[in-house]
């Protein structure tokens, strides 16, 4: 089976690359069948490299992805460090580098600045959103004049968080309340792409230069791994690049 991908649909200027992998067209079986592309939840380590080795193949990246160990934090690292850095963003002003960040239900966010010279890829589950990590990658692209892609995540309607969550946004905004509905006392439904939207306009990117978002890795099972689903479950990439 042929490895499938969702392109951004986002005004990128010439020679940057994104893309974000489907579950499909991978050697892994069981919970992780079949593209899964992490290495820390169980799979055997052969098949994820024979997964990684397609993945690369098939988008005809330039260089092996800066693979981060991400951690829910605030950390923003050159995607062209080694050993598999502890940090939740990737970033690059180099052509040939290729950002990537995993995911199975968090968001993942593409930055990009308008002349091409910076991208990033950054893991956004809210914990992230919380502490800081889309102000941490743009800052590492040191402006917010930027493009921004909203990947894959859980969807509006099967994100359940408690109040604390919902109590911490606000303290951040009262305008976070539009990204929570509340379902029974104490519980919300939270809109984790509208929490990134939200965070990318409070740190200055024009709500007019962010797109995507729209699915939901919980309801479609064909497509998307879901640790919220599944908890013994694979991972999907989400990557960008300059050639």
């Amino acid at each position: 089976m042929n490895l499938r991908f969702i392109k951004p649909d986002w005004p990128a200027p010439p020679g940057v690359r994104a893309a974000s992998t489907l579950r499909v067209g991978g050697t892994s079986a069981g919970p992780y069948q079949s593209l899964n592309l992490g290495t820390h939840v169980g799979d055997e380590p052969e098949l994820v490299t024979e997964n990684r080795n397609r993945l690369a193949a098939s988008l005809a990246l330039p260089s092996t992805p800066g693979w981060l160990t991400q951690v829910h934090g605030n950390l923003a690292v050159d995607a062209a460090s080694s050993c598999a850095p502890e940090a939740d963003a990737g970033y690059t002003h180099d052509s040939g580098v290729v950002c990537a960040v995993m995911t199975a239900d968090c968001l993942p966010i593409l930055l990009c600045k308008r002349d091409g010279c910076g991208i990033a890829a950054v893991h956004a589950g809210w914990k992230g959103l919380e502490n800081g990590i889309v102000e941490a990658g743009i800052d590492a692209l040191g402006t917010p004049n930027l493009l921004a892609w909203l990947g894959p995540a859980i969807g509006p309607k099967a994100f359940e968080v408690g109040a604390e969550v919902r109590e911490s946004f606000l303290a951040k905004s009262g305008d976070y309340s539009t990204a929570f509905c509340e379902t029974t006392q104490g519980k919300f439904l939270a809109d984790i792409y509208e929490l990134g939207r939200l965070t990318l306009i409070h740190t200055g990117v024009s709500g007019a230069d962010i797109y995507g978002g729209g699915w939901c890795t919980y309801h479609q099972p064909q497509d998307f791994f879901s640790y919220r689903r599944d908890p013994i479950t694979g991972r999907m990439a989400t990557l960008i690049w300059r050639e």
